[in-house]
């Protein structure tokens, strides 16, 4: 993957277009006339004279002049040649609609050489795809998209692309009332990527927020850039990133030939970058209204009304699986909202506000002003709307109209969520946009949206995360240390170990055991699995015992290790690196000791990670109790473990060519004050 050197304006935000192909071409040309693209268009075609109307010409050499955007709806083969000629003529740009190349690679043997003769045709002109639809820009009414969508002209919004053609199809067609400006698609990346565009329609003042649905990292320094200039122009990012399961894996490397990475890495780092993450395309659209109106959030502490107590139950079982908090409300809250709601009303967040100022918009206006008075991140107020072809819903209309006038009173950010997406009528969404109000479609996708513009205002409010961690793997055979020669290599690094010897014979074990002093631990070396193995002995208190323990694991140990027992720990935790195929290294830490497999407790790090990131990721772990005294037992040393955690990330980015894998596990940490030792460690690495 290169990125180009040309800007993408000039294909984006076209004044002249050139269309290449047949029924495609021309509906290009349809959907250009319909949304009232007001520059250029010039259809290109070997036998018709005109296509609607307007003048055919036989090559790109024919055009008046180099077009700023071409639309190639031709084969393959030809495809590559007309990608040549405007390369050569100096053309603005081109997507390229055709199949058959490295997504087929399977089933076409020149696939992938087919790709890189179109690479190698376009030079320095960007270029889009192949094997996808193109783009909508209905800022300018350009659109390179041979198909129907569901679009209007908007004069500001959000950018959404996907590597799916029919996905971007789809998402043409909601009836949220999100403001689209941009839908675009990439197909094959074959020389532009989707992080590539992102950075290019960001650069548009009219572009509030973008939205990616990604199958496959293009680039990580592309993404790299793109979150770094989304900060810089305070433009959130968010993501659909798929490649969860196993299937979706599959199905990701057979369609677009990218590599989807490890999913648990993706999370982590989209987190280093502030780029948010969702899991659905309605959730996806849902934050993106939240982001285009407001922007990432300065917290997650949300207000949350409803005529309901079944609604507000909703709610609040919906924010157990989030991390949004509905704070208590403060005391100077309390008595307006008595006051305006009356005695039978349970002053609480989240609140059941009864039907008691049903229908009366003063009165409405007075408690959702009393609740949105209490700081709040976001202030929700549910409210599903009758069907406007049966019912009326006048009354629905006035708490709309006070929700309206409460946040022009205060000045707070607010949202109206239809339980029932379908509940929520199209026009009413605009209308509600045009307000400032967010009109919410789903109770999960509207707390789903406020925990990742949180995340992403949480991200932003820091300094910005150095750079990943450049590495390539370095050739060689892999060898496995000894723990042994794991141990000294860590303990240079900074990790703690305990005080042991290597022996090679059972006698040799007793007397490094008499020099240690006991009690000591006894370990067979080039044992992978030890306890599994019985290669592990604790606590033996004699020379006789540290006999007896060597001649038993004798069979399969090609050496011993003897070392002084740790004393008995707060936790056992596990540290851990691998190299992810996107991300290169990175780092894990969790839950330890024999345990790890099951509690599946662990965090995922990227690199290089400051000592505040590992403290985070510590806190957000179950085990984090026990560090923290659980049920009256001591504390753990958390500093002492964050110094190895540390210790153990610095080794792994010195070694970054080299390692394949390191496993500390488990890390004893001991009583506060007293320390955090790694008992047990496995390095695998290059020669």
């Amino acid at each position: 993957m290169t990125t180009p050197p040309r800007s993408l304006d000039r294909l984006i935000r076209p004044r002249s277009i050139a269309v290449f192909g047949g029924k495609e071409a021309r509906r290009v040309i349809e959907q250009c006339d319909k949304m009232g693209f007001a520059g250029d268009i010039w259809p290109v075609h070997p036998r018709e004279e005109e296509i609607l109307g307007r003048r055919c010409y036989r090559s790109v050499a024919d055009l008046p002049e180099a077009p700023d955007a071409s639309f190639v709806g031709v084969n393959r083969a030809l495809t590559i040649e007309i990608i040549r000629d405007l390369a050569t003529r100096g053309a603005g740009g081109a997507v390229c609609y055709a199949s058959g190349f490295r997504e087929a690679a399977n089933e076409l043997a020149d696939g992938n050489d087919l790709q890189e003769a179109l690479v190698a045709a376009a030079g320095d002109m960007p270029i889009v795809g192949p094997n996808c639809y193109g783009f909508i820009n209905m800022l300018d009414g350009a659109l390179l998209w041979p198909d129907q969508h569901g679009m209007l002209r908007v004069e500001r919004g959000v950018a959404i692309l996907t590597q799916s053609s029919n996905i971007a199809c789809n998402i043409s067609m909601q009836k949220r009332g999100l403001p689209l400006a941009y839908v675009m698609t990439a197909g094959n990346q074959a020389q532009t990527g989707l992080s590539d565009i992102a950075c290019a329609v960001l650069e548009d003042p009219r572009v509030t927020a973008v939205g990616l649905h990604i199958e496959g990292f293009d680039s990580i320094e592309a993404l790299e850039r793109l979150a770094a200039r989304a900060r810089e122009l305070r433009k959130p990012v968010v993501t659909l990133k798929v490649g969860k399961s196993e299937a979706a894996q599959l199905a990701t490397v057979s369609h677009t030939a990218s590599l989807a990475g490890n999913d648990r890495v993706s999370s982590a780092l989209l987190a280093r970058l502030g780029i948010g993450r969702v899991d659905t395309l309605p959730e996806l659209l849902e934050t993106l209204k939240l982001l285009h109106l407001h922007g990432p959030l300065p917290s997650a502490d949300i207000s949350s009304m409803s005529c309901s107590g079944g609604e507000a139950s909703l709610v609040a079982d919906a924010g157990v699986r989030r991390k949004v908090n509905f704070r208590a409300l403060r005391e100077e809250q309390r008595q307006p909202l008595r006051e305006s709601l009356g005695e039978m009303v349970t002053i609480a967040n989240p609140l059941d506000y009864h039907t008691f100022v049903w229908g009366n918009r003063e009165k409405q206006t007075a408690a959702f002003t009393a609740m949105m008075h209490g700081g709040y991140a976001l202030n929700l107020i549910v409210l599903d709307f009758p069907r406007l072809d049966r019912c009326d819903a006048a009354d629905w209309v006035t708490t709309c109209e006070a929700v309206i006038d409460s946040t022009k009173a205060t000045g707070a950010v607010a949202g109206i969520v239809a339980s029932l997406g379908e509940n929520m009528p199209e026009e009413t969404a605009i209308s509600l946009v045009s307000a400032g109000v967010v009109p919410f479609f789903g109770i999960d996708e509207a707390l789903g949206a406020v925990e990742t513009a949180a995340a992403i205002g949480a991200v932003w409010a820091k300094p910005a995360a150095p750079p990943l961690l450049r590495s390539r793997p370095e050739g060689g055979e892999i060898v496995t240390l000894s723990e042994a020669e794991a141990k000294d290599e860590l303990a240079a690094a900074g990790v703690i170990v305990p005080g042991g010897r290597s022996a090679a014979t059972v006698e040799e074990a007793a007397a490094a055991a008499e020099s240690l002093g006991f009690p000591v631990a006894l370990k067979g070396l080039g044992v992978a699995h030890k306890t599994e193995a019985g290669a592990v002995r604790l606590n033996l208190t004699n020379r006789d015992e540290v006999i007896e323990a060597a001649r038993g694991m004798a069979s399969v140990a090609s050496g011993y290790l003897v070392e002084k027992m740790i004393a008995k720990p707060v936790a056992e935790l596990i540290v851990g690196a691998a190299r992810d195929a996107v991300a290169g290294p990175v780092l894990t830490i969790g839950a330890g000791g024999i345990l790890v497999e099951l509690l599946e407790d662990s965090a995922i790090l990227t690199l290089p990670v400051t000592e505040e990131s590992i403290r985070d990721a510590i806190a957000g772990l179950k085990i984090s109790r026990l560090l923290d005294g659980y049920r009256g037992n001591p504390k753990g040393d958390i500093a002492a473990l964050i110094r190895t955690v540390a210790a153990a990330a610095s080794y792994v980015v010195a070694n970054a060519s080299k390692l394949e894998e390191l496993d500390i596990n488990p890390i004893m940490v001991l009583p506060d004050g007293h320390g955090a030792v790694a008992a047990d460690a496995l390095i695998r690495r290059r020669k």
